[in-house]
């Protein structure tokens, strides 16, 4: 029987979109064998994952506007805009606790996926190796660069997944999976465009050349995976799932009102293609976990 993969894109607190269409999933007892993210989409998997109804509108929504979250305070303290060690320490293990038991016992397999700032490459992590080790993984795939600092992780320096594989599709089909359901954070026609500042990036990343590059280049990367992304669901090997209506939620955003708007919306779209979602996975064999 083919196996179905879930690919989850990254986008900072975009990533509430995604949180809706997973709390749907859960809803529903839609889980996949095979799942993959990077930043905020490695975020939002870890907790459906686990089975915590609710947690990522918790953690994303009700603490986006404590300052220990999100603020410039947090920049001018520790050059960080988001706090790190507050969303991935006392935010887990002691304010919405983190069902470690219930992730480490669920059958789905979930990838992280990495930079590594020394080679600029993608770095991924599978469910095995993260085990012990999560929140330190996911707190590497999402530390954006120039705010939030690089993690240190098994001899290397680990930074946002997403600057190399912002939506790892392949790295998805490079595991033997076919036929994936790719959430994306963007809407339908976007368009990534060349960063400014060129020479900003490189002067503040000079110890680090190739990580520079690969932040440069991931205009180019991102636009050729939406391109790739557009064949693969026009040949039906594909489903794709992004904000139906146009996105009033950027990188950074604190207001509550805006970020619980986005994660109705991708309730709202969850249920609005349902059925045509189960209709694409019936032709591929894929059994629905509940």
């Amino acid at each position: 029987m083919e196996q179905t993969g879930l690919v989850l894109e990254g986008g900072g607190m975009r990533g509430v979109y995604t949180a809706g269409v997973l709390e749907y999933f859960m809803e529903n007892e839609l889980y996949f064998p095979y799942v993959i993210g990077v930043s905020a989409g490695a975020c939002m998997a870890a907790s459906y994952l686990s089975r915590q109804m609710d947690r990522n509108r918790t953690v994303n929504i009700d603490y986006a506007g404590d300052p220990k979250y999100l603020s410039l305070q947090n920049y001018i303290r520790s050059r960080q805009l988001f706090g790190m060690d507050y969303i991935f320490d006392e935010i887990p293990n002691r304010l919405v606790p983190f069902d470690f038991e219930a992730f480490s016992n669920n059958p789905e397999q979930l990838v992280i996926g990495t930079t590594d700032c020394e080679t600029g490459k993608p770095v991924y992590f599978d469910k095995p190796e993260t085990m012990g080790d999560l929140l330190t993984i996911i707190r590497a795939s999402s530390s954006l660069p120039f705010i939030a600092p690089m993690v240190p992780f098994r001899g290397k320096m680990l930074m946002d997944g997403g600057i190399v594989d912002s939506i790892p599709l392949k790295k998805a089909e490079q595991d033997g999976i076919e036929r994936n359901v790719v959430v994306l954070t963007r809407n339908k026609g976007y368009v990534k465009s060349q960063p400014k500042a060129q020479w900003m990036v490189k002067r503040t990343l000079r110890k680090h050349p190739l990580l520079a590059k690969a932040i440069l280049e991931r205009y180019r990367m991102y636009n050729d995976t939406l391109s790739y992304i557009d064949e693969q669901e026009a040949k039906g090997h594909i489903f794709v799932i992004r904000p139906s209506k146009r996105l009033e939620v950027g990188r950074i955003e604190r207001d509550p009102v805006k970020l619980d708007a986005l994660y109705r919306q991708g309730i709202e779209d969850a249920k609005r293609l349902l059925e045509d979602l189960q209709t694409w996975l019936a032709k591929s064999g894929q059994p629905i976990s509940k």
